[in-house]
């Protein structure tokens, strides 16, 4: 069997390297190099640009703990320049494309766009035809510009690598998890930074608490945040940028060095020629069903392009369910279920499972929380604006889902996932032996809250320091 994956990252590497593992035939044809936006332009150089951010934040807290130094300048370029190696690092140090090479896959990369010419072929930018008896589409997907008079004067994620100095002012145009992060990182080198968002808070789909602390940290740290608001223009005026917006249906602007957009992140689909091939879309998204299938039954589609679970992790497995499925037929779904999540922000905030909001639909719950102010670990860091909130089913101490906002934020919640996707209930990690002192202990505080308040415990105190009942203030439950 020939099998064709298109795109190479996350998803389009683990769909060739399985479909190669279970002995089809495998051509991988990525468009630029191997690695994808994963590795070239998104999370592992974003997160290098955070890991730089972060430390010129915590120089400001030298003095609280007997140090001496001033808070560091920023060298853009130099910035820049690791964040380029970070990105290089699969290439050129790990050897990405070889290591494929090497497990048997063909590897057509910097091969520009292709495009179906039938249900079986694609062509590529420099005329050659391939064709196969399954094709995998795993092409990912790019920053969308809002439809808006002057949205070519804004800029991207994509524009980060190719800045020559930092602006005084920004504006950055969507309040969710890549525009918070892209936000926080710029006001961490000393921008100012106005970050507006259309919904009525940050990262809307996030649980509430975790959201409004975001805000809360994000205006303390001096940040304007403006929720509810509808940007409508940009345009150039006396050598800087003006956005013009609408909020609570008054029209407003602000002057700005540069705008960035963080408004979406629709499917690479433009370039592909789905219609040769009968390939039905869902908006600016491939359509797929549970085992990945898209409209034509021997063309697959994983990652963003399926628009299911914008995530790396998600991506990945989706490349191995679809290369399995076109490989030995239809048999694995994908269904998002314990999926963590992590934004970069200062603080960071990370959450599996159900929101409350989710949990309020079809659940008796509790919620419990342990907030950083009484955390041993939190307190010696200095890093107290934080919370771990847990969501537990009433009938059966299962936990619904986790949410987490300050420091290691992204760490702490694969404790909570792992204990999920073990199925344990809440009383089974409240018996969990976490180090001390960590802020990963206020994962199984919350949960021993939380078998207290659902009486399946003795309720003496089990006498830990850090469990006093003084310092562990209770959520109201639902």
């Amino acid at each position: 069997m020939k099998v064709i994956v298109v795109g190479g990252g996350p998803a389009g590497l683990r769909a060739a390297l399985r479909a190669r593992e279970l002995g089809a035939s495998v051509t991988l044809i990525e468009a630029e190099r191997l690695g994808g936006i994963c590795f070239n332009k998104g999370p592992a150089p974003v997160r290098t640009l955070a890991r730089a951010a972060r430390l010129r934040h915590d120089a400001r807290d030298f003095p609280a703990f007997g140090l001496r130094g001033s808070v560091p300048h920023v060298d853009i370029r130099a910035v820049i320049a690791n964040a380029t190696r970070v990105a290089a690092h699969a290439n050129e140090d790990l050897h990405l494309t070889e290591r494929v090479r090497d497990a048997g896959v063909e590897v057509i990369d910097r091969a520009g766009r292709a495009h179906f010419i039938d249900r079986h072929s694609l062509a590529l930018q420099d005329g050659r035809r391939l064709q196969g008896d399954r094709v995998v589409l795993a092409v990912g997907g790019f920053a969308r510009k809002l439809p808006i008079p002057g949205h070519e004067l804004a800029l991207s994620f994509d524009d980060l690598w190719s800045l020559g100095a930092l602006p005084s002012r920004a504006a950055v145009v969507g309040g969710s998890a890549t525009g918070c992060q892209l936000a926080s990182i710029l006001a961490d080198f000393g921008v100012e930074v106005t970050l507006l968002e259309g919904a009525g808070r940050l990262i809307p789909r996030s649980d509430v608490d975790i959201s409004r602390g975001l805000e809360a940290a994000f205006i303390d740290r001096g940040m304007r945040v403006v929720t509810a608001a509808r940007s409508t223009s940009i345009g150039a005026k006396d050598g800087h940028l003006r956005l013009a917006y609408e909020k609570d249906g008054r029209a407003q602007a602000l002057d700005a060095d540069a705008v960035f957009l963080a408004v979406g992140w629709p499917g690479n689909i433009d370039s592909l020629r789905l219609e040769a091939a009968g390939v039905e879309t869902r908006g600016s998204y491939i359509r797929t069903d549970e085992f990945l299938r898209t409209s034509v039954p021997d063309i697959f589609a994983a990652g963003d392009v399926n628009g299911l679970s914008m995530l790396v992790q998600s991506a990945a497995l989706q490349g191995i369910i679809a290369a399995e499925n076109a490989v030995r037929g239809a048999h694995r779904t994908y269904r998002p279920h314990i999926v963590a999540t992590g934004s970069f922000t200062q603080p960071e905030c990370a959450s599996v499972g159900l929101t409350e909001e989710e949990a309020s639909a079809d659940h008796k719950y509790i919620a419990e929380i342990v907030r950083y102010e009484h955390l041993p670990r939190a307190i010696i860091d200095q890093r107290t604006d934080g919370l771990c909130k847990l969501i537990v089913d009433r009938r059966t101490g299962t936990v619904l889902g986790a949410h987490v906002l300050g420091s290691y934020s992204a760490e702490i919640i694969q404790v909570a996932a792992t204990c999920m996707a073990a199925g344990m209930d809440v009383r089974q990690i409240a018996d969990l032996e976490l180090a001390f002192p960590t802020f990963t202990e206020a994962i199984g505080i919350a949960a021993r809250q939380a078998v207290r308040t659902l009486g399946l415990e003795p309720k003496e105190w089990p006498g830990n320091f850090e469990e006093m009942p003084a310092l562990v203030p209770r959520r109201a439950k639902m």
